[in-house]
């Protein structure tokens, strides 16, 4: 009874061993005939040495390929079991060394999984990184232009039939004027005589009717036409503009509203303090914009 119990695995361990042989000589074969290529394509023999092989070549792969694959070999020989990054020995048994080379092999995917996640992480800091420095560029263009418009006053004007243009639109412009050094004083010294005690963007708006004035073809085509024409603006009359001397808000607001900013829009032509005022044909006869501070604008 004894001798049949040791002798009963006889018959299939020479079974198997001839599979094995035969398997081997079918794959020399193959490897003769068609190289390399299609020794790869075979899948691996039943030898847990050849999946071992199989699992360690293909550990560098990505997250899913490499722990993939590794699972799937696992399962497929009933030798281990690999889960939650740890190997258990199966039913059948490897020696010592085959079992310290699966085990490496499970933790060299476990580490190339690390690993790609730490990558992705920097490749996300640096794209925000770089973002934030982009946005940071901007800003500091936009601050820049923003001084610009604030402390240095363009030596050309851009316009079109309707309207005056910033300085970016400049290729919509269909009509250009320059600016001297006196017609920039003079602009500075009306806005200033005009609106010394209104608000900032009173001195912006004066500004802009000077400049609505300038581009109309109802009035004189500079600006020292514009402010010398008669009876139209009472400090000129008077003689308080020559008096003056232009404060830093009416610099400011005149260097502002030749780069394009506006109180009041382009067709406002006409300005004046009903209070202070001798005639108000204007009030009387023209369209009211909008008032600013003690002035009231008309187009």
């Amino acid at each position: 009874m004894n001798t049949n119990r040791e002798t009963r695995w006889v018959a299939p361990l020479m079974f198997v061993l001839l599979v094995f042989i035969l398997g081997v000589s079918l794959i020399t074969k193959a490897v003769e005939v068609y190289g390399e290529s299609t020794t790869q394509e075979n899948p691996n023999s039943g030898n847990p040495m050849n999946q071992i092989s199989a699992i360690n070549n293909s550990r560098m792969n990505s997250e899913h390929n490499g722990v993939a694959m590794l699972t799937s070999v696992m399962d497929k020989t009933g030798l281990y079991t690999f889960s939650a990054g740890q190997l258990t020995q199966g039913p059948a048994h490897l020696s010592s060394e085959d079992h310290v080379l699966l085990k490496t092999t499970a933790l060299s995917a476990e580490t190339t999984v690390e690993n790609q996640k730490e990558a992705e992480k920097k490749a996300l800091e640096a794209k925000k990184a770089e973002r934030k420095k982009l946005l940071e560029q901007k800003k500091a263009i936009a601050v820049a232009s923003a001084k610009a418009k604030l402390t240095t006053p363009p030596k050309t004007l851009f316009f079109t039939k309707t309207k005056l243009l910033t300085q970016e639109q400049k290729s919509k412009a269909t009509w250009s004027y320059n600016v001297s050094d006196k017609e920039l004083l003079m602009l500075r010294k009306i806005v200033m005589a005009e609106a010394e005690g209104e608000p900032y963007e009173g001195k912006v708006a004066v500004a802009n009717v000077v400049l609505n004035r300038l581009r109309s073809a109802k009035y004189p085509d500079t600006i020292e036409g514009v402010i010398y024409q008669k009876y139209q603006f009472s400090p000129v009359a008077n003689g308080r503009m020559d008096r003056v001397t232009p404060n830093e808000d009416s610099i400011r607001a005149v260097n502002e509203a030749m780069h394009g900013r506006k109180e009041v829009p382009d067709e406002t032509l006409y300005f004046l303090s009903i209070t202070l005022a001798d005639d108000l044909t204007v009030h009387h006869s023209q369209i009211k914009v909008t008032r600013i501070g003690n002035h009231t604008f008309y187009k």
